[in-house]
């Protein structure tokens, strides 16, 4: 199969080198094949693809748990309950890729556009949420963790989610003059969106860090996370077919992308908000007690002679009893 060029709002380039979920989708009634993708195995005779990556997205489960837990935990943490919004889409777009990315759901069963549909529009929803939690920093206008900023959240994500699944499904279904042929509306908001949005974070952090902090340890956070989308972007779109060629279909570019999005977000999402954040001794609430030491008391300490020679009783001898 002959390499096309890359072209705007055309999957062809893309989809030839890198299986992605819509692929299958696009191009014609039979979708998009990549050039070279991983081997599939035979689990109980269910066919099985891309099962590296679906390891990828098991440990990415567990990470995202494990990460809510120390989250949740910092009681009085500034966004506290917003990063967690951003987490729990995070773990639902990962549960979705694996039936998608594995074909447990099969590409021409009948639900599979719907199912794909609704994985695009969580991805859009998680990078709003990326976005928004960005700014939760400058304080504009309402306090986080607030039902106001919750349901702004909550009410933005499911509007995003609800424009990203309405131009996917009409464009592999074609009505409303979308066309699986011609998805310029998909390549925005699958491909574009995610882009622009992971941009738009990392820049308004790195501005938040450097006006407001006096720590500079979390610049380096941010610039390994934004490392690690980068690469992944690029090995997935520019030597996804190389690597597959080199290790002999055991695994391909969708492999490392995945296994790069994880590490961005654990080191340029949590890493940097944990960094971030700091805990208020004072009304932070916790399952083990804070030990305190005191180091130089307020008031001088009496010094006690103690004499066990004479009794305070009529002058009697020491008793063996009381001391």
């Amino acid at each position: 199969m002959s390499s096309v060029p890359f072209k705007f709002g055309s999957f062809d380039y893309v989809c030839q080198h890198a299986a992605l979920v819509v692929c299958p989708l696009l191009g014609s009634e039979l979708g998009t094949m990549p050039t070279c993708y991983a081997r599939s195995v035979q689990l109980g005779g269910v066919l099985i693809f891309q099962p590296a990556t679906c390891f990828v997205h098991i440990a990415a489960l567990l990470m995202t748990s494990i990460m809510l837990f120390h989250v949740q935990a910092k009681y009085t943490a500034v966004g506290r309950k917003e990063i967690c919004h951003f987490f729990y889409i995070y773990m639902f777009v990962e549960l979705l890729a694996i039936f998608l990315d594995s074909a447990i759901i099969p590409t021409a069963h009948a639900v599979y556009p719907w199912f794909a549909a609704i994985y695009a529009g969580a991805l859009g929803a998680l990078y709003f949420s990326l976005v928004y939690n960005s700014f939760i920093g400058y304080q504009l206008g309402f306090e986080d963790g607030t039902p106001m900023s919750l349901w702004i959240l909550r009410l933005s994500c499911l509007i995003v989610w609800g424009v990203c699944f309405f131009i996917s499904i009409a464009t592999f279904k074609q009505f409303a003059s979308f066309s699986y042929a011609k998805p310029t509306g998909l390549f925005i908001t699958y491909l574009l969106w995610p882009g622009i949005c992971a941009v738009v974070f990392f820049v308004s952090q790195l501005i938040l860090v450097i006006r407001t902090l006096d720590d500079r340890w979390v610049i380096g956070d941010l610039l390994f996370g934004a490392a690690f989308y980068v690469i992944g972007v690029v090995l997935l779109a520019a030597f996804s077919v190389r690597i597959c060629d080199a290790v002999s279909h055991y695994i391909d570019g969708v492999f490392f992308f995945t296994l790069c999005m994880l590490l961005s977000v654990m080191i340029g999402v949590y890493k940097s908000y944990d960094s971030i954040t700091k805990e208020d001794l004072e009304f932070s609430v916790g399952s083990k007690q804070a030990v305190w030491e005191v180091k130089d008391p307020l008031l001088p300490v009496p010094e006690y002679i103690e004499d066990d020679s004479q009794s305070a009783y009529r002058g009697a001898g020491g008793s063996l009893v009381g001391g």
